[in-house]
């Protein structure tokens, strides 16, 4: 008997991302997650321009994870042009962060993935059957917006974080209001927590133990700076990121892919659990200790219940920042900068994983390179090989179900499918090189 299943497009993610599965006589064909959006060309965009634009350009990579970008470009032209920022900077940088870390958890958690718990195709039905919970959700994000708005300006695509400084501060008064919406948040959290805790029976049973990368630094849940690490083996500076990625091209995708000490790895709230859980804080480990996260390390489905832990932590460490901030007092920065010739890194944890910015500048600060390696282009051969080893555990279902599941795992891992797409240098090869025509 023949299959054949093909999405066209997965929903509920962000991008444009296909899942095709030919089975006959039970015979696997092909299982491929393909990735058809057209490259986006953002290393190009950038070339010639100044180090004052890059913030402002990159941002557009991402509605979602427009603050991780911005930190990754300010840290590589700051590391490339030899600026230092002071620890108030630093500070509040962390603090936007964090908020766009919990708009998108949230935004994953109950938007997109609630639904195949409670088994509704999206989130609109759950306004009638779940109200409380879509409310509950809806709360949680507007906060994460209202964060964001504070710190960057805007809740997306931010205007403060500047090379070497912010350019507007929030005041100690709106701080402290904070502070208090940030601890009210905390019930909310465990309300989430107690409801998706309820639903997660209803994630698939799959374990495939995989590596895992994500940024380390010592006994900190990293989320802002640290080196690469490995659950394979030594880690990285991030000045070497490329050694890590080791991105390549297939026939499927026109996102690159990656690979380090094995085919494949993951990024993600899983991948950072998994490396420093550890060390999260007392509301993150409480969480995960309720979602039973250490005995579903290796599930790749519960990436989204590692969002949940993080969100714990999230509010934990915020409340810590704010408590500095106000401790050192706010004080406006005016800096002169003069740039020169120079190559730097910047990296994040975004939401769905690290991400590594390079630059290069020329003695007047004008861009001469660019590299961008995205988290959601780090996860796509992970998740490829997570549906090859998938698909022969299911094939005796029927074929709705295993069609739902793939595109729940499509969705566990939160890609952001045109974020991936970036710059391909491409070389044609002629006769005399290789042998033969193109």
């Amino acid at each position: 008997m023949a299959q054949h299943i093909e999405v066209h497009h997965v929903t509920r993610i962000e991008g444009h991302g296909s899942i095709v599965l030919d089975v006959d006589e039970g015979r696997i064909e092909k299982i491929a997650w393909q990735v058809p959006e057209a490259p986006r060309f953002f290393e190009a965009m950038v070339l010639g321009k100044s180090w004052r634009d890059m913030q402002t350009i990159v941002s557009r990579i991402c509605g979602i994870c427009s603050i991780s970008h911005s930190l990754a470009c300010v840290k590589g032209v700051e590391t490339a042009l030899g600026f230092e920022v002071s620890k108030q900077t630093n500070r509040l940088r962390r603090l936007a962060h964090f908020s766009e870390l919990m708009q998108s958890h949230v935004l994953h958690v109950g938007y997109l993935v609630a639904p195949d718990l409670l088994g509704q195709p999206s989130v609109v039905p759950l306004t009638r059957s779940h109200p409380e919970l879509v409310e509950l959700v809806v709360g949680l994000h507007r906060l994460a917006n209202r964060w964001s708005d504070l710190v960057t300006g805007r809740t997306t695509h931010p205007i403060t974080l500047q090379p070497g400084r912010m350019t507007h501060l929030p005041s100690p008064g709106e701080l402290v209001q904070l502070q208090h919406d940030l601890g009210s948040a905390r019930e909310g959290v465990w309300r989430l927590v107690e409801a998706v805790g309820g639903l997660i029976s209803a994630l698939p049973d799959f374990d495939r133990p995989t590596e895992y990368v994500a940024l380390v630094n010592g006994p900190e849940y990293a989320l802002y700076e640290g080196e690469i690490g490995s659950s394979d083996g030594e880690g990285l500076p991030v000045s070497c990121f490329e050694q890590a990625c080791n991105e390549y091209v297939t026939r499927d995708s026109t996102a690159k892919w990656a690979r380090w000490h094995r085919d494949a790895y993951a990024v993600g709230a899983r991948a950072r659990y998994n490396l420093s859980g550890a060390h999260l804080s007392p509301l993150g480990r409480k969480v995960a200790a309720a979602v039973q996260l250490s005995e579903h390390k290796d599930n790749p489905y519960y990436n989204t219940v590692a969002q949940l832990a993080e969100l714990g932590h999230l509010l934990d460490e915020a409340g810590v920042l704010i408590d500095k901030i106000l401790a050192a007092g706010l004080k406006a920065e005016h800096r002169d900068l003069a740039p020169h010739a120079g190559e730097g890194v910047g990296s994040v944890e975004a939401p769905r994983g690290t991400l590594f910015h390079r630059y290069a500048f020329d003695a007047k600060g004008r861009c001469e390179g660019a590299n961008l390696v995205i988290p959601t282009n780090q996860n796509h051969g992970n998740l490829q090989r997570d549906m090859e080893e998938l698909v022969p555990k299911i094939l005796d279902r029927p074929q709705a179900e295993i069609t739902l599941l793939l595109e729940m795992l499509v969705r566990a891992y939160d890609p952001c499918v045109s974020c991936s797409t970036h710059f391909l240098d491409v070389r044609f090869v002629g006769k005399a090189e290789h042998g033969e025509g193109l």
